[in-house]
């Protein structure tokens, strides 16, 4: 039996993501596997990875090149088909390869009724590309590849950024690493990875940072198994800046899957951590990264918004809540995002961001901080959220924040995709009165 091809792989995978629902990073795990060949995982991540940034645009230019849908009917051809626009739009691979190659795969895919349609519209989109790309050019969400709900609230939101924020999230970010100070030093980190070939460049601002410039298997780098660094973008580094972290404290994270920001405060001091995750089947990664890094913290199963369930009810120090949101802020490193949020999802969040954030408050200790955190660029669930709790939570007070990257907000701090080359995150470092 013959392997299948990488564009026939992708086709069917990007269906999958983009008509069906499921995660990009979920179907990503189940096909790279399929292939032995580094460039083939290479040009197959790449087709993934940008078919789902940019199937907002090139699934309306296929509305304009076909003269009736074949979405519903043939959902495998029209991913092929986004996915030839992509290899010659954004990835500017030759066109002959490019048609040629995709005409093959119709074929492959058992399609073969389909080759002709397949090869008519890929050189029609070749002979009238310039009005084509004008036309989806006219209109904000075909040029920006993002649902015309979002761009409203960005634009919303950010009238002054909001054109730099879509843009942001159109680029490839760079690949972040988060050192582990238990183990090893930015500076014997970024030498050996010289050493092995690699360009790395320590963060500016962020202590624990190093930069790479384009995503790679990390599981290969020198230093990743002992435990050396972890994967994380720079916005999420900030937290264990904000907390003030000391030895001997509790800390609380009360939404903790996958773990980075335990795993880093951890690094910091030596703390009592207490990690909360609702989804059974996402506590699992959290335990790995804390037996990959040496670290050690209970985790338990639970909804932060019950803490009947799981709190002993001795007060922590700190809490921090990495609240569930729409995640907009990390489209440029999760392209899916944009395929899978709806507008109507934000009430839910919202509700369900206030609820844990009530729920959390009394296990916090008078004089204590509590970290509000999201990675969302959305009003609602930032300032929104934190300003009518404010409001209600007669003992709380809103601490002042200043970054190197972002902007003041009325309560908090916003991180905008893009500033100082990071990932969307919005921060609000609460504390608690102390009793008298």
């Amino acid at each position: 039996m013959s392997r299948p091809s990488v564009r026939a792989l992708a086709a069917q995978a990007l269906a999958d993501v983009a008509l069906s629902g499921h995660s990009l990073r979920d179907v990503a795990d189940r096909v790279l596997p399929r292939l032995a060949d580094s460039r083939d995982r290479a040009l197959l991540t790449a087709l993934l990875n940008e078919g789902a940034r940019w199937w907002p645009r090139f699934d309306a230019a296929l509305d304009r090149l076909l003269d009736k849908p074949i979405r519903r009917q043939e959902p495998v051809v029209h991913a092929l088909l986004v996915t030839a626009l992509v290899q010659l739009e954004v990835l500017e691979l030759a066109s002959y390869a490019a048609v040629a190659a995709t005409v093959d795969a119709v074929r492959e895919l058992r399609r073969p009724r389909l080759a002709g349609l397949a090869n008519a519209v890929l050189r029609r989109w070749l002979r009238e590309r310039e009005s084509l790309l004008a036309a989806l050019d006219a209109e904000p969400a075909t040029r920006h590849a993002h649902p015309a709900w979002l761009v409203r609230a960005i634009e919303h939101d950010w009238p002054e950024a909001a054109g730099d924020v879509l843009a942001a999230a159109n680029r490839e970010p760079p690949l972040m690493l988060r050192v582990n100070r238990r183990r090893a030093t930015p500076e014997a980190v970024a030498s050996a990875l010289r050493d092995a070939g690699g360009e790395v460049t320590p963060h500016p601002w962020l202590a624990d940072g190093l930069v790479l410039p384009h995503s790679t298997d990390v599981t290969r780098l020198t230093g990743f198994a002992e435990g050396h660094f972890a994967v994380q973008d720079g916005a999420a580094q900030v937290p264990a800046d904000l907390l003030d972290l000391a030895d001997g404290q509790r800390l609380l994270d009360a939404c903790a899957a996958p773990g980075g920001k335990a795993c880093h405060a951890l690094e910091r001091a030596d703390l009592r951590l207490l990690a909360v995750e609702a989804e059974p089947r996402r506590a699992p990664r959290i335990r790995q990264n804390l037996d990959r890094l040496g670290l050690h913290a209970e985790v338990v199963v639970g909804d932060a918004g019950e803490p009947s369930a799981w709190w002993d009810g001795t007060p922590f120090d700190r809490v921090m809540i990495d609240a569930p949101c729409s995640a907009t802020g990390v489209i440029r490193r999760r392209p899916d995002v944009r395929l899978h949020r709806r507008e109507a999802d934000i009430d839910a969040l919202v509700a369900q961001q206030s609820r844990i954030l009530a729920a959390c408050w009394p296990t916090l200790a008078p004089g204590g901080r509590l970290l509000y955190v999201t990675c969302s660029i959305l009003r609602r669930e930032n300032d929104g959220v934190v300003a009518a709790f404010l409001d209600r939570q007669a003992d709380a007070e809103a601490l002042p924040l200043t970054l190197p990257a972002g902007r003041r907000t009325s309560v908090g701090w916003q991180m905008l995709p893009g500033d100082g080359d990071l990932d969307g995150m919005y921060y609000a470092l609460l504390s608690k009165a102390a009793q008298r």
